[in-house]
């Protein structure tokens, strides 16, 4: 009985790895990376998540890559002349014992170039780079753009200004 059930924890375990929204690298959770349904035309899009770090030593995420786009850069947003600006970073902290939130509004991963539309009910792999825990592939969920995600807030189709990446 105990082989049975271990064999089936196994099979659900291999069989449903898309419920899994949550992934470890080091001490590092990276909790529920997500993206927003875009049109079809939008040049760029971007990644969302939650990174946590519940050890002793802080670490840095450094970058990101994903075959959906030419280009995936780490970005912030910061207030500038009375504007909202998104200006891209070479790496964000995530102190001990903590958490950092990459959502709309905030740091997030920018994704520019994509192969495809961003369509809601797909996944497409993200890899993320941190200086000691190294590089960790998450499944990015696309979600309706009816804005049914708990992040809700400014969002990139929103007009505001984007550095140096016009005609991107």
């Amino acid at each position: 009985m105990l082989i049975r059930t271990l064999s089936l924890a196994a099979l659900l375990a291999f069989a449903l790895p898309s419920f899994a929204h949550d992934y470890k690298a080091g001490d590092l959770t990276i909790d529920h990376p997500w993206s927003r349904e875009l049109p079809p035309n939008a040049p760029a899009g971007a990644a969302y998540f939650t990174l946590k770090n519940p050890g002793a030593a802080a670490d840095r995420l450094l970058g990101a890559n994903t075959p959906r786009a030419q280009k995936a850069e780490l970005h912030t947003h910061v207030h500038q002349n009375g504007l909202m600006k998104m200006q891209r970073v070479a790496a964000v902290e995530i102190p001990a014992k903590s958490e950092v939130a990459f959502q709309p509004g905030g740091n997030h991963v920018m994704l520019f170039g994509l192969s495809q539309p961003l369509k809601a009910g797909e996944q497409f792999p993200l890899t993320l780079e941190f200086e000691k825990a190294g590089k960790v592939e998450v499944q990015v969920k696309v979600e309706g753009a009816d804005g049914h995600h708990m992040g809700q807030g400014m969002d990139h189709q929103m007009p505001m200004e984007h550095g140096d990446h016009q005609g991107h």
